[in-house]
């Protein structure tokens, strides 16, 4: 019995020792360099590489005109792709030095091919749960007249026979931090960031060393099993690049798949999948004579959603992601494929603008309002001098069509020059613009509001005194003026506003007015379009009850007379405004210039109804309506409204 126990405590003991001697081989030898040279044909090079989770084995095989990297190294890594090696000008020659290079702390797996370093597996940000080390040479594979030669582990040559692939294999998994001795896996985990530079899960990463005789490069993204060459992001690189650099020759670029740290602070809007990092170690490269160019490929983007290429400059604030258009031109190709153009080298995406949706046909639109911003301009002063000259200048319903017509003029007036001010002003000029044509379009609804009431009151309420003009005034002007002070003390409300056209989202149309912030979105539905719906149900409701009073008199038979009656009173109610509510369906083009049209030249028409109903007036020798009423109290004020 006790030679039994013996034997097995002597058993465990030598165990204890042969694994604590693998192990400790092991510190010496846990990172994995694989080199050779690859012979090959001068033909279009590509490199396949399929890497799971895992301590197996690792294939490198090559021929005539590809190499592939397979197998179970990485503890998280999980990677597939195909690349292009014929861009970085291997197909020049028929021998390529490489090396295949692993770090167990890191996770890291990284392939060297002459001047390209290309990064399969990139480095985790904190120790992996294990560690796959103490790897070997394994079988042997046939010679071939093409392959790899000279292949050698650490230094050591295995063959220096042409062979199609080398297997290394023998892994020992274990974890990682009994890898550690005297606190290098601290030091070694600080590499993997720096204080400047974000953390960020690259898929691929390229450096390529930049010769004197450079004369451009192009790289591309992995290309999935399954996928078109087509589908691949490429980035092309000007020869003015090497030019630009100034000590570093080295040229490095990774492609990420966007993750939330992307998105950034956007509103409404949305970075695409891809996103691409070019850089040059320790340099800042701007203002480049000729434009580095990405041409990203990506599902199909509606035209009613804008696309633009921005750029994120780390270096002014490395945790906060700003993605910015400055540097950059937008050229759009297809649907589902957009180039950038920039000057500048650091990170570069698509920004899918989602809400506000590009205006259709936004150059005619434009004109259009431009025309009648400035013909209703006219139009509203005429009509102030107009009613100011009137005999019953005294009237308060008067007084009400003078405080309305100065309101559509100040708005109109500043919605014509709020293209010149947004382009030629900065951006403080603008946040002011954009308040005082908020506050102008509030008076002008406040003051067709009143126009609904005063009528009501005219008509249903004659026993009663009207409201004196000081009140009018202050509900017309100073009520306004409340929620403007308070979007204004909020910030961030008003200012530069972007409205794309959906033929061509690279040129945008500038405006002074809210802009696309949270509690401008907020402020635009809970008061702007609430105070709309309100206006526009009030006068719809007093277009009815004034259609049920005047019908049954003499003077609706004159179609003219009835049709200037309900058409002006259309308009002092806002009611045109209702149009902007059926922007949608099949008749939206029409109800779209229909809106444009009877908004901006508002002020024109409610002249012309004016100067009509006045002229017949004068020609009947009396009211517009006709002096052949019943002669009751309510008539008579209804007369009475419709002369002034």
């Amino acid at each position: 019995m006790k030679t039994v126990q013996a034997d097995t405590m002597r058993n465990r003991f030598v165990l204890m020792v042969v694994l604590n001697a693998v192990l400790a081989s092991s510190l010496g030898d846990r990172d994995l360099s694989f080199c050779g040279t690859w012979h090959h044909s001068r033909i279009p090079l590509h490199l396949n590489f399929n890497l799971t989770s895992g301590c197996g084995s690792i294939l490198i095989s090559a021929n005539e005109n590809s190499m592939s990297v397979e197998g179970q190294i990485a503890a998280q890594c999980q990677q597939s792709g195909r690349l292009d090696l014929g861009q970085y000008g291997l197909d020049t020659e028929e021998d390529s030095h490489f090396c295949l290079y692993y770090e167990p702390l890191l996770d890291q797996l990284k392939l060297q091919v002459k001047r390209m370093n290309l990064t399969l597996c990139p480095p985790t940000n904190s120790l992996p749960p294990f560690c796959c080390t103490a790897l070997a040479h394994g079988s042997n594979t046939p010679n071939s007249e093409f392959g790899i030669m000279d292949g050698s582990i650490r230094g050591d040559i295995i063959s220096p026979d042409m062979r199609e692939a080398f297997e290394i294999t023998d892994g020992i998994r274990v974890p990682c931090e009994s890898l550690c001795h005297e606190g290098d896996c601290g030091s070694t985990q600080a590499n993997v960031s720096t204080d400047n530079e974000p953390e960020l899960p690259f898929t691929l990463r390229l450096e390529v060393k930049m010769e004197e005789n450079f004369q451009g490069r192009t790289f591309t993204s992995t290309i999935r099993e399954g996928e078109s060459p087509d589908t691949a992001t490429t980035v092309h690189l000007p020869s003015v690049l090497r030019k630009a650099v100034k000590s570093n020759n080295r040229v490095v670029c990774a492609f990420f798949k966007n993750s939330s740290i992307f998105q950034g602070s956007h509103h409404q809007a949305t970075i695409l999948e891809d996103v691409v990092e070019i850089t040059v170690e320790n340099e800042v490269i701007k203002d480049l004579s000729e434009p580095i160019k990405i041409n990203f490929t990506h599902t199909v983007i509606p035209k009613t959603h804008s696309r633009t290429c921005v750029s994120w400059d780390t270096r002014k604030d490395p945790q906060k992601v700003t993605w910015l258009k400055d540097g950059c031109e937008t050229v759009r190709h297809r649907d589902n494929q957009t180039e950038c153009r920039c000057n500048h080298l650091t990170y570069f995406s698509i920004l899918v603008q989602l809400e506000p949706k590009p205006v259709r046909h936004l150059l005619a639109l434009t004109a259009i309002t431009s025309l009648g911003c400035a013909v209703s301009v006219i139009s509203c002063i005429t009509l102030i001098v107009y009613l100011c000259r009137k005999r019953r200048a005294k009237e308060q319903s008067t007084h009400i069509h003078l405080r309305l017509a100065a309101s559509l003029a100040l708005l109109n007036l500043l919605f014509f020059l709020t293209g010149v001010l947004a382009n030629v002003g900065g951006a403080q000029l603008c946040s002011v613009v954009g308040a005082a044509l908020h506050y102008a379009l509030l008076c002008s609804f406040t003051w067709m509001g009143i126009e609904v009431f005063h009528t009501f009151w005219l008509v249903y309420m004659v026993f009663s005194p009207i409201p004196k003009m000081l009140i009018w005034n202050m509900i017309g002007f100073a009520l306004p003026m409340v929620p403007i002070l308070i979007l204004a003390f909020l910030g961030d409300v008003y200012g530069r506003r972007e409205v794309m056209a959906s033929e061509n989202d690279t040129d945008p149309y500038l405006m002074c007015w809210m802009t696309t912030s949270p509690t401008a979105a907020m402020a635009h539905y809970f008061i702007n379009l609430t105070v709309l719906a309100i206006l526009v149900s009030a006068g719809l409701v007093m277009l009815f009850l004034v259609y049920r009073e005047i019908r049954t008199r003499e003077e609706w038979r004159q179609r003219r007379v009835a049709f200037l009656s309900i058409w002006g009173l259309s308009c002092l109610f806002g009611t045109t405004w209702g149009l902007t509510f059926l922007d949608f369906g099949p008749l939206s083009e029409f109800i779209l210039f229909l809106s444009c049209i009877l908004i901006s030249f508002q002020g024109f028409f409610l002249m012309l109804r004016f100067f009509l109903l006045d002229s017949m007036r004068k020609q009947a020798g009396g009211s517009a309506l006709g002096s052949s009423s019943s002669g009751s109290t309510r008539q008579h004020m209804l007369q009475n409204q419709e002369k002034s």
